[in-house]
């Protein structure tokens, strides 16, 4: 992603989830406002206009999607899933003690802003590279910024999480917690993904989680996307976005073992796979 642009992924993934709006049969998966709150958000913070969002939300749209579920079969509904999967973990978490939620590359989800108003007790943070969190930071002041909700703008490749969240004086790292990563660590280096792991468990106390989505490795050691594997990665690339890391879903509990995290296996919503990507959640443990 160029440094002085808005994530190109954040927006078709926002106009996406629009679009499989418009499929009656996904909307027992979508929490609840979240269709509403992205539309008001995408044309607030001038991400997109009232016509690309009408567009987006029409029945000739979503005939286009599914026409091209070809390239990355069943993704495409894996956006609605990715949605409620993490939002599942949210809620449950705040159910169980969570005081703090952070959304790491949060884009123009909606979560922390729907769920600020419902749980006033409970601080919620975003973080995002600059350029993306200040057109996220104009819509949500034009839909009303809740005083629970702080969205930061930082660049976590150039800046430590840890140093950031400790420069907050909202943040507090001894608290349970819960931290979201949909859709994000496919785009860090490998030394980076293990080196956020690690920092995300320094920041928050016993009792957290974090929810969090990867690609697998395929045979030939690259993110598999699946039979178009080769087109979407030269996609990826193009449009400035490569995925760059991935791992297969037997490695990735020793992957996790040196960051202070472990995935709970016992839990119902641990691990699933919707489309290309793995969706997992796993518990602070020291």
């Amino acid at each position: 992603m160029r440094k002085d642009k808005p994530s190109r992924t954040a927006y078709k993934v926002a106009m996406n989830l629009l679009t499989l709006g418009e499929k009656p049969e996904m909307d027992p998966y979508f929490p609840p406002g979240v269709l509403e709150a992205t539309a008001e958000l995408l044309v607030a913070s001038n991400a997109a206009g009232k016509r690309s969002v009408q567009w987006a939300r029409s029945k000739r749209m979503l005939a286009v999607y599914e026409a091209l579920d070809w390239m990355l079969p069943g993704q495409f509904e894996a956006f609605a899933h990715r949605k409620a999967f993490c939002e599942h973990h949210v809620r449950e978490g705040i159910e169980l003690g969570a005081s703090q939620i952070l959304v790491l590359g949060a884009g123009y989800d909606t979560l922390s802003w729907r769920l600020s108003s419902a749980f006033h007790e409970v601080r919620f943070f975003e973080i995002d590279h600059p350029a993306t969190a200040a057109l996220k930071a104009r819509g949500v002041d034009a839909m009303g910024l809740r005083p629970n909700l702080f969205l930061i703008a930082e660049d976590l490749g150039e800046r430590d999480l840890i140093d950031v969240l400790a420069e907050n004086p909202n943040w507090n790292q001894n608290a349970t917690s819960v931290m979201i990563a949909d859709g994000l660590v496919m785009y860090l280096m490998p030394e980076s993904v293990k080196r956020l792991f690690g920092q995300c468990a320094a920041s928050v106390g016993m009792g957290s989680r974090i929810a969090f989505s990867y690609i697998p490795t395929g045979t030939d050691g690259r993110p598999d996307a699946g039979p178009r594997t080769g087109m979407m990665l030269w996609l990826q690339k193009v449009g400035g976005e490569p995925w760059l890391w991935s791992i297969l879903p037997e490695d990735l509990g020793a992957f996790l073992e040196g960051t202070s995290w472990k995935i709970n296996g016992d839990h119902q919503w641990a691990a699933r796979k919707f489309g290309v990507e793995y969706f997992v959640a796993a518990e602070r443990i020291d």
